[in-house]
């Protein structure tokens, strides 16, 4: 059962390092954050302390972000120079995969003013890096691809870039970090820009996507290129020269003696 409890400050307060005179800190003191650790399903137990310093009451509001808090109370007034406990439970999601979870308990008064302070929980199990590429795809000037996680750790993807054409290296981007952190199971679509591809000719292209931990991928895909345009302007001019050299034949036997005329070209003799 979660209860609330408050106790008196006796003694002098020290300077405030607030000018709203109150502040939210784990109980027991000397602890910067909230530290857990369980298996998928545990319930995970602790208490957070709103001190006021002040000659006033305070009301605050509560809250979790970021992880799946109960708080004994949502909201709370509390008595001049007193600090109020509030326990609380978080629980860990069954089927959770292991590794590390974020989050905060926040308070908020009528003002506006707001403290806060973070919750970390450690999901208990192996850690398995593991990550595939999926769905490469190139297009006019871009290359388009999809990561997903397929093991139990966020992971920050280090991607590669090579293409090679039938005359040698066509791109060829050194390892970088993504602006990208993957939770277990997500899948993002990414896209890389190439505003400089062949215009004629094939490319052999490939992604190699790296991870801490060890995960590692590939994936390669062929692109052919032709140059639609240069195509249609060539089988014009193919036939604009074809109808030339047509007319210039027929004008020439017309103009040979003895050439015989058509059938209906010569009027009728009486």
């Amino acid at each position: 059962m979660l209860l609330l409890t408050a106790t008196l400050l006796t003694t002098a307060p020290p300077a405030l390092a607030r000018p709203d005179g109150w502040s939210l800190t784990p109980l027991g003191g000397g602890r910067p954050a909230f530290y857990a650790e369980g298996a998928p399903g545990t319930v995970l137990r602790d208490t957070v302390a709103v001190t006021n310093r002040r000659r006033a009451p305070v009301t605050v509001r509560l809250r979790g972000t970021g992880v799946s808090a109960t708080l004994a109370r949502a909201a709370l007034t509390v008595p001049a120079r007193t600090r109020a406990e509030v326990p609380f439970t978080v629980t860990v999601p069954r089927g959770a995969a292991p590794g590390d979870r974020t989050g905060a308990i926040v308070a908020r008064d009528p003002h506006g003013r707001t403290a806060s302070v973070p919750v970390r929980v450690r999901v208990g199990g192996p850690a398995l890096p593991a990550l595939t590429v999926e769905h490469l795809a190139v297009h006019a000037d871009r290359i388009t691809y999809e990561l997903v996680n397929r093991g139990t750790t966020v992971l920050v993807p280090r991607l590669a870039v090579r293409a090679d054409g039938v005359f040698g290296r066509l791109l060829d981007r050194a390892p970088r970090t993504l602006p990208v952190r993957l939770p277990p199971g997500a899948r993002r679509t990414l896209s890389e820009p190439w505003p400089g591809r062949p215009v004629l000719g094939g490319a052999r292209v490939r992604l190699t996507v790296t991870a801490a931990g060890g995960a590692y991928a590939t994936a390669s895909t062929s692109a052919g290129y032709v140059p639609w345009g240069a195509v249609a302007g060539a089988a014009a001019v193919a036939t604009a020269g074809t109808a030339v050299l047509l007319r210039r034949r027929h004008r020439a036997r017309r103009a040979r003696p003895g050439a015989a005329e058509p059938a209906g070209a010569a009027g009728a003799v009486s």
